[in-house]
């Protein structure tokens, strides 16, 4: 079924579709214009309390979008143990199906690149032996730890001159058996491998030279040219979704602020609408504009930072060393107005924890303005250099046919000519994007990724203008919190404190102790409880950070608990973009287009 992208939908009103008619739902869906949001595996509620080591029944469910109409659309398979992999025909899955795999054992069969999304190999493969071996299903024969893929061209990986591609050491699969099997030592990670005179292979990470988060990339190269890039990651897998679903939900949006910390704005804005849609609550035009205000600050810092970044890889200084100090600037706005440079502590549920007086705003207003111009000329700087714009034009290119195929998003995708951006597609509120717009190139190199962050900086000055001053011109002031219903007279101690509900906070309080001594309160009156949810209920928010669409997805069960908690940060889609633009460039090129993509590791890994 299709719904309003603002509604919550009801778990028991969708139809259960076999694997085969689902198939067939998504391949004309996605030739329609629609593009996969998540596609991941639900328990069944009623085996919750299954027999320890045997696997819980789970259904696949896929919700995708229509941008252009503005509309979601939910589809739900019966209980499966095994399916066939639509990767084939369907590209954007071939990380859900991985992902499902690597969660629940639930194999897609036949799927072309089988290999684990967050852990390690002997741990992926016990998990995996263990949920065949409780069902019954014979595993005899399969390379459980990565599908062998001799002889397989890649997602067209150009191999020319290879004389055979091998996974290093793929480890023979056990037959099943009625006890869980523990891990097996550790296992080499079956990298795709080429093999041919001249052919050489380079491992990078996961330890970085920089201060950076872990992730292993290993390249297959002719000479100088890379064949093939293989991204290993989730040396930073928390169990972040576990948690949420098991966890208090006091602990939901600390822990969410902390999903990707440069987007920890975008990711509780996420939470906060995911719960709010299935509540049919709408915060004030006050709390949205705050929240907006947060949203377009951090998307100037990253873009800010990441601009230097690109700068510093091509070895212009000037802009490297400019805009660090000017990332600074952008991030101590953040904490000035809500007490933490990433933004934690700003929102909750039904509404926003700090807010703005008039003259507030309008100091706001002129240290962004000022810090813009210091950013804009920094820009202008670079990109007027010919050897920048030389350095950085047809380097890392990502035709458009493969980043739709891939279903990219962000900054990314907007690079390759995808009209990809839930600010004006998914718009969480009915504020005004007065002269801004999807800022989009075509030639999907590191020059067009580079040419959107700076036209994005322009909109985001605009947008907190708008934002700024009418958020001074509206009725209300710091004295009154900003929520979704009438407000009440608070507590003197904080802005964000209902008088009428919770504890009296203590005058200084840490973002994280704020959080949890609201949850459960976050809404203003005693009508509306958002620790407590409705039961059997789908709802879904998109958010525009500044990497790309960060989507959350949550699904209650018969009590109103969340039974399913999906996060799909930009980076979930993004990392094999990354990897397909290295194809046909020199290595010497990957870290220009590393800061090009600039994807979040804990983001992917959760």
């Amino acid at each position: 079924m299709s719904f309003d992208y603002r509604e919550a939908v009801d778990l028991k009103s969708l139809t259960r579709f076999s694997v085969a008619e689902l198939r067939d739902h998504l391949r004309h869906a996605l030739a329609g214009g629609w593009r996969v949001l998540a596609f991941f595996g639900i328990p069944d509620e009623d085996a919750k309390e299954a027999v320890p080591g045997q696997p819980v029944p789970v259904s696949l469910c896929c919700v995708l979008a229509h941008d252009g109409t503005r509309r979601l659309m939910a589809r739900r398979t019966p209980p499966v143990t095994a399916f066939v992999s639509m990767t084939p025909d369907l590209p954007q899955l071939h990380y859900f199906e991985r992902e499902i795999y690597e969660q629940w054992g639930v194999e897609p069969v036949g799927h072309p690149w089988l290999k684990s999304v967050r852990r390690a190999p002997d741990t992926f493969e016990a998990q995996t032996r263990n949920a065949a071996a409780a069902s019954g299903v014979n595993v005899s024969g399969t390379n459980i730890s990565g599908v062998n893929i001799s002889g397989a061209n890649v997602s067209g990986a150009d191999v020319s001159g290879a004389e055979s591609a091998v996974p290093h050491e793929a480890a023979p699969a056990a037959a099943p058996t009625d006890t869980a099997v523990p891990p097996s030592p550790a296992q080499p990670y079956p990298f795709y491998r080429v093999e041919g005179v001249d052919v050489h292979e380079v491992a990078v990470g996961p330890v970085h030279a920089g201060i950076i988060e872990p992730g292993h990339f290993r390249f297959q190269c002719y000479g100088e040219n890379v064949l093939h890039l293989e991204i290993a990651l989730g040396y930073q897998h928390r169990g972040l979704e576990s948690m949420l679903v098991h966890g208090p939900a006091a602990r939901r949006l600390p822990l969410l602020e902390c999903a990707a910390g440069d987007s920890t704005v975008a990711h509780a804005t996420a939470y906060c609408v995911v719960v709010e849609r299935m509540k049919g609550q709408q915060p004030d035009e006050r709390a949205q504009l705050v929240r907006r205000i947060g949203l377009e600050l951090e998307r100037l810092a990253n873009h800010t930072g990441d601009l230097g970044a690109i700068a510093g890889d091509t070895g212009f200084l000037p802009t490297a060393s400019w805009n660090g100090r000017i990332r600074g600037d952008f991030l101590n706005m953040t904490a000035s107005l809500c007490g933490n440079r990433f933004g934690r502590g700003l929102l909750r549920p039904g509404g926003v924890a700090h807010d703005l007086s008039p003259q507030e705003c309008a100091d706001l207003l002129g240290r962004v303005r000022a810090a813009w111009q210091d950013a804009r000329g920094s820009v202008d700087v670079m990109l007027d250099a010919v050897t920048v714009r030389n350095r950085l034009a047809e380097t890392g290119s990502v035709e458009p046919s493969v980043a739709r195929e891939l279903g990219l998003v962000g900054v990314a995708a907007r690079a390759c000519g995808l009209d990809v951006d839930a600010r004006f597609h998914m718009p969480l509120s009915d504020l005004s994007c007065e002269n801004c717009a999807p800022r989009l190139e075509i030639t999907g190199d590191v020059m067009a990724r580079t040419c959107v962050r700076s036209r994005e900086l322009d909109d985001s000055l605009r947008l907190l203008e708008l934002d700024l001053t009418r958020l001074a011109a509206l009725p209300g002031h710091p004295g009154q919190p900003c929520q979704p219903s009438q407000p009440s007279q608070k507590s003197e101690t904080s802005a964000a404190w209902p008088a009428s509900e919770g504890p009296t906070p203590p005058t200084h309080t840490t973002p994280l102790q704020a959080a949890l001594a609201t949850a459960g309160h976050e809404s203003h009156g005693p009508a509306t409880d958002f620790a407590a949810l409705p039961p059997h209920t789908l709802a879904v928010a998109q958010v525009e950070g500044w990497r790309g669409e960060v989507c959350h997805v949550a699904l209650t069960d018969s009590q109103g608990r969340i039974l399913v908690y999906k996060v799909i940060d930009p980076s979930f889609h993004n990392w094999t973009g990354l990897a397909v633009a290295l194809r046909g460039n020199q290595i010497s090129d990957f870290p220009l287009c590393n800061k090009s993509f600039n994807l979040s590791y804990c983001g992917h890994d959760l």
